[in-house]
């Protein structure tokens, strides 16, 4: 699995570029974001790699929180790596997990190839889209992992942030708090 790559740009597109690594070009498909971000001839760039039976494709992020965003979109059932792409040309992650917060189907529906309804079960699957840096750094790592935890024993998103509100500690802190707050509901 690659998960980044650093050379030299030898061709540069608005959606994708060329990167010579030691002698070998590779194409990666990149966001318009990415690609207004690349200035300089050498480049590193996050990356993920998606192989399907005909295809094997890397798509790179200069942004980490970027890459984040990219990949959990991808989660989603019926969004694929051109509308994870669209999506990170039209938002930066900061606007999108506003976006996301605030539940704003309107501002989702100008991405080419999202409509009402799949913008609609974009936001509903992505009600806890964090990007680092927000909030306070140690509750939302052991937050996002008591939410995955619990979801993982078949409790409901919806539930689980309801039951974590205003909850704060490690995560097995929060875990307990929530089985026992999810226990009421």
């Amino acid at each position: 699995m690659i998960v980044g790559i650093e050379g030299t740009v030898e061709k540069k597109d608005p959606t994708y570029v060329h990167i010579n690594v030691g002698g070998l070009i590779y194409e990666v498909h990149i966001s318009i974001n990415t690609s207004n971000a690349i200035k300089d001839k050498k480049v590193k760039l996050n990356v993920t790699q998606i192989i399907r039976e005909d295809t094997n494709a890397l798509y790179g992020f200069i942004d980490h929180n970027e890459k984040k965003m990219f990949d959990t979109v991808l989660k989603i059932n019926g969004v694929g790596p051109k509308v994870g792409l669209a999506i990170c040309s039209t938002f930066t992650p900061e606007t999108f997990a506003k976006v996301v917060a605030s539940k704003d189907v309107s501002m989702l529906k100008r991405v080419p190839g999202i409509g009402p309804k799949a913008a609609s079960r974009i936001l509903v699957e992505l009600a806890d889209f964090i990007v680092d840096g927000e909030g306070t750094q140690s509750h939302s790592g052991a937050l996002g992992e008591a939410i995955m935890a619990l979801e993982s024993l078949g409790f409901k998103k919806e539930a689980i942030q309801k039951a974590l509100q205003g909850a704060s500690g490690d995560t097995a802190d929060l875990v307990k708090e929530g089985l026992k707050k999810l226990q009421r509901l």
